[in-house]
């Protein structure tokens, strides 16, 4: 007798257990080389895939007028204050000047200065596309610059078309920029003639 047992172990028994303890020892080790390994996933400069295209108007800070961006698809339809969704297109924000710029937080007012409207489009859909800036409110007699940006956002960042325009008093409508998406999502044609878009549909309304 050998020890507290009745009978020694086989000799089969103790070259099993070493090589399981071997083998636990050995994906141990590899589990800790991996978790050492890992590396936290960078995110700066990344853009949300979400969006193929970002369109923006913008004007100056803390100015009071409210500017209005609409934007039409290849099919006609139009994206704007009074149709946030539209197809692929979507009207992120609708900036009033300087009303709905001031949030309370922790009891204390905060004002956001920037003026700024953006419609995304999330997809992409050959074709022309025409983009108004619209003069809808003013509170003051000044022309309005206002700045137009095209920017695409896969597979990185890069700005397709920047240009101003300039608002002359409540109602004043002007073509930003017009330009065509091949179906690749690349832009092909980028120009500026003008094409009415709500000013026009408000004529139609009133002939019928």
């Amino acid at each position: 007798m050998r020890g507290n047992g009745l009978f020694a172990p086989a000799q089969d028994e103790n070259a099993f257990t070493d090589i399981l303890f071997n083998a636990l020892l050995g994906f141990a080790f590899m589990f800790v080389v991996a978790f050492m390994l890992i590396q936290p996933v960078p995110t700066d400069g990344k853009i949300d895939p979400k969006a193929e295209y970002i369109i923006s108007a913008q004007w100056p800070d803390n100015h009071p007028d409210d500017i209005d961006i609409i934007v039409e698809d290849p099919r006609g339809k139009m994206v704007w204050f009074d149709a946030r969704e539209a197809g692929l297109m979507h009207l992120d924000r609708d900036d009033r000047g300087r009303l709905g710029d001031t949030m309370t937080i922790n009891g204390k007012d905060v004002e956001s200065p920037i003026n700024q409207e953006t419609v995304t489009l999330r997809g992409v859909m050959p074709g022309e596309y025409v983009v108004n800036v619209l003069h809808y409110k003013a509170q003051t007699s000044a022309p309005v610059p206002v700045s137009i940006k095209i920017e695409k956002l896969n597979p990185q960042l890069t700005v397709s078309y920047a240009g101003k325009v300039i608002l002359n008093g409540a109602g004043d409508e002007q073509t930003a920029v017009r330009f065509t998406l091949s179906p690749a999502g690349d832009v092909l044609d980028v120009f500026t003639r003008q094409k009415l878009l709500i000013r026009a549909e408000s004529k139609e309304e009133a002939l019928k």
